[in-house]
């Protein structure tokens, strides 16, 4: 049987994102047939490094990426690029969760995998997008917020699952819904109908990381929305701001006081 862990280094270590995504699900097939699992044998992770790339896109800070309407085509082309990139890093991301963090239960392995290839799937929809568009992925800069944040949580699991997924990831449910209506106000169906399968399925990964945030912190005997607080403060300086998409937060197991709480934040 194959090991799990070595799989996700060579997802991570892929450069060429047909490659990533070839790879990605090749081994969540794997995984379904039996022929891949989790090896307590495998060598120990590498200290967390920047996973394989393409040369593009350019990865800028944030804010030097240009802002663009979606009146125009190539508008709405920066904004599917800008999606894919996010998907593309979400790839890593679950790869990462895989190979870094071991002596997990199956569960949290065989979930983070599903959400690789999904990642990998929404990546292809939105490439596809893109170059019905005239585009292709790496025609416009982007950042390298979502990968910062997985090194500055790399010693941490517990970490990991509320930054990532329950912050990061979740800005997906609160913003997209908006960026559809503007898309819809634009003609642009076909870009709405991949969001609308995205935004379904990262409520699926949102709930991941908020099931294996409270194991973590079960594990360790801590409140979970006391942690979860905590950290936000200490490596977002509490920087997390509305409008909140509630219902899909709800649905993504955050509680009703959480909700409140986040209400507060503004």
């Amino acid at each position: 049987m194959n090991d799990l862990h070595a799989a996700a280094r060579r997802c991570l270590d892929a450069t060429e994102p047909a490659e990533k995504v070839r790879l990605t699900f090749a081994a969540w097939t794997a995984l379904n047939a039996g022929t891949l699992a989790p090896d307590a044998a495998s060598p120990p992770p590498d200290p967390i490094g920047l996973p394989g790339r393409p040369v593009r896109p350019r990865l800028v800070p944030a804010r030097e990426l240009a802002q663009r309407g979606l009146g125009t085509e190539a508008g709405r082309a920066a904004l599917v690029h800008a999606i894919a990139h996010i998907e593309f890093n979400a790839i890593d991301l679950a790869w990462d969760a895989i190979y870094r963090f071991r002596g997990k239960p199956d569960a949290y392995y065989r979930d983070w995998a599903s959400c690789a290839n999904d990642e990998a799937r929404h990546f292809t929809m939105l490439s596809e997008r893109l170059a019905e568009l005239g585009h292709a992925y790496g025609d416009f800069d982007a950042h390298n917020g979502l990968w910062e944040m997985a090194e500055k949580t790399a010693h941490s699991d517990t970490a990991r699952m509320a930054l990532v997924p329950r912050v990061l990831e979740a800005r997906g449910l609160d913003v997209t819904p908006g960026m559809m209506e503007r898309l819809r106000r634009q003609g642009d169906d076909r870009t709405v109908a991949i969001l609308e399968v995205i935004l379904r399925e990262e409520v699926a990964h949102v709930a991941a990381g908020t099931r294996w945030f409270h194991w973590c912190c079960a594990r360790d005997g801590i409140d979970p929305e006391a942690t979860f607080a905590t950290l936000l403060d200490d490596y977002m300086n509490g920087s997390l701001r509305g409008p909140f998409n509630l219902d899909a937060r709800r649905a993504a197991g955050f509680s009703e006081s959480e909700l409140v709480w986040l209400r507060t934040l503004g």
